[in-house]
C-alpha cells in the first residue's frame, strides 16, 4: 500500500510493501552502501533470497514489511521489519517477556522486529540519507506498529545511529554480549605473530589444539567467492544440516537459499573444507563484507574496516578440536593473511575468549505498546544492564593477551 506523510524536513511519500520483489534493488543497495555500518546481510539480494527460498516468509513466522521514504522520486530512507508469530531466530531473547504477557492473559505475538532473520550481526537497519531522516523513519515504524496493534517493536543488533534514532523515539535500550577478534593496527604479520601476543598458557593451548587436528591427518581447502562450486556448496549443506538435526532442530536456511547466495552474492562468502585422507569431513562457512567494500570504493566513500563474520559449520566425522580449527583458527589465519581487521564470532560462547575473541557489547531497542509492561521492562533492563557491565568486566579480567 502507498500512503503520504509529512515530516519535519519536507513532504515525503511513505510506501509500505510486503515483498522485496516490489523494492528496487539498485536503489536499496545504493542507500545501504552509503551507511556508516553496512553489512552484506542487509543487501537486497540477501533479503530476497530469504523470501524467495521460503526461509523468512509468513509461513515460517516472518512476515516482511518494507518501508520506503521517498522525496521527489528519490529514495531517502528505508528499512524492513518482520511481523513475528514467535521469538525464534532472533538471538536477543524475550521468552520471559512473552511468558509474562501470557500469564496476564495478553498476547505477546504478533510483534514486530527490525532485524535480519537469523543473523546476529550488528549493523545499520535504518537506511537513511541523513540523521533527521533516520529519526523520522524510526518514528514512522513506531507509529505504524501502534496502528497495526503490534504488541511491540524490537530493533536488534543496531548501529550507533539506529540506537540514537530509536532512543530519541522513546524506545528502551538493551545490551547483550558477543565475542569479536580484532587485527590490531598495523596488523599481525602472521598467525605466529598473533600467538606471540597471547599469554603463555593460551598460546600453548591453541598450539596443542591445532596439533591434534594436524596429527589426525586433517588438511584444509579454502574457497572464496566463485571458487566455491556446486559440489562444495552441496557438501557444506550436508554438514550444516547435520549440525542442526543432531540438536533436534530444523536448519533455518534451505539448500535453495545458499544456491541463491552462490548466484547473487558469491563474493561475500568464504568456505573452509576439512579433508582427511583426501575425503571431505567438515566445513565452515564465513561471510565477508567484500561487496560493501567494493561499492564504497566505487562511490568514493571512506570505507569501514574489512570484516569477516563467523557463521555456520558442521562435521561428518569426529576429530578432537576440529571445531576450533575450522571455525576460529583457519578463519583468523585467513583474516591475517588478507588484511581483515575484525572477525565477529557470532552470539554467545565464552569459549571464544580463550581463542582471543574479546567481549563486545551490542545494543537493541525495544518498545512495548502496553504501558504497564513497558514500565516493567524498563525497570528490568536497568538492572540487566548493570549485570551485563559486571559480566563484561569479569571477562576482561580473564583476557587471553599478555599483561602490558
Amino acid at each position: 500500500m502507498d500512503t503520504h506523510t509529512a515530516l519535519d524536513t519536507g513532504d515525503y511519500v511513505l510506501r509500505v510493501l510486503d515483498s522485496p520483489v516490489a523494492v528496487d534493488a539498485r536503489r536499496w543497495n545504493q542507500l545501504l552502501f552509503a551507511q556508516s555500518q553496512p553489512t552484506p546481510f542487509m543487501r537486497h539480494e540477501f533479503l530476497s533470497a530469504l523470501h524467495d527460498s521460503g526461509c523468512a516468509t509468513a509461513s515460517t513466522g516472518w512476515t516482511p514489511r518494507f518501508f520506503l521514504l521517498e522525496r521527489q522520486g528519490e529514495l531517502r530512507a528505508a528499512s524492513v521489519i518482520y511481523l513475528k508469530s514467535h521469538s525464534q531466530g532472533e538471538f536477543v531473547f524475550d521468552w520471559g517477556w512473552a511468558r509474562a504477557y501470557h500469564a496476564h492473559g495478553l498476547h505477546y505475538h504478533p510483534k514486530a522486529v527490525c532485524a535480519v532473520p537469523f543473523i546476529p550481526v550488528p549493523g545499520t537497519r535504518l537506511l537513511a540519507g541523513t540523521q533527521p531522516e533516520r529519526d523520522a523513519l524510526a518514528r514512522v515504524l513506531l507509529d505504524w506498529c501502534a496502528q497495526q496493534q503490534m504488541s511491540g517493536l524490537h530493533n536488534l543488533f543496531a548501529s550507533d545511529e539506529d540506537v540514537a534514532a530509536f532512543q530519541q523515539a522513546g524506545m528502551l535500550l538493551r545490551h547483550t554480549v558477543q565475542f569479536h577478534w580484532t587485527n590490531t593496527d598495523p596488523g599481525y604479520a602472521s598467525f605466529d605473530s598473533f600467538l606471540a601476543t597471547l599469554s603463555q598458557d593460551k598460546r600453548k593451548k591453541i598450539r596443542q589444539e591445532r596439533r591434534k587436528v594436524a596429527d589426525a591427518g586433517v588438511t584444509f581447502r579454502t574457497l572464496l567467492g566463485t571458487d566455491i562450486g556446486t559440489a562444495d556448496w552441496d557438501f557444506f549443506y550436508r554438514c550444516y544440516e547435520r549440525t542442526y538435526l543432531e540438536h533436534g532442530n530444523d536448519p533455518y536456511f534451505s539448500r535453495d537459499f545458499f544456491a541463491r547466495m552462490a548466484s547473487t552474492m558469491p563474493e561475500d562468502w568464504l568456505l573452509f573444507v576439512a579433508e582427511q585422507h583426501g575425503q571431505p569431513i567438515a566445513s565452515s562457512l564465513v561471510a565477508i563484507n567484500a561487496s560493501c567494500e567494493r561499492a564504497a570504493r566505487q562511490n568514493g566513500i571512506e570505507y569501514t574496516p574489512r570484516v569477516a563474520y563467523g557463521r555456520y559449520w558442521g562435521a561428518l566425522e569426529r576429530v578432537d578440536c576440529l571445531h576450533f580449527e575450522a571455525c576460529y583458527y583457519q578463519p583468523l589465519a585467513w583474516c591475517i593473511e588478507h588484511g581483515y581487521q575484525r572477525f565477529e564470532g557470532g552470539a554467545q560462547g565464552e569459549h571464544k575468549l580463550a581463542r582471543a575473541l574479546l567481549p563486545v557489547t551490542t545494543t537493541s531497542a525495544h518498545w512495548l505498546a502496553h504501558p504497564q509492561f513497558f514500565a516493567a521492562v524498563d525497570e528490568f533492563l536497568q538492572a540487566e544492564r548493570q549485570g551485563i557491565d559486571h559480566y563484561v568486566d569479569r571477562l576482561h579480567q580473564h583476557s587471553p593477551f599478555k599483561a602490558v
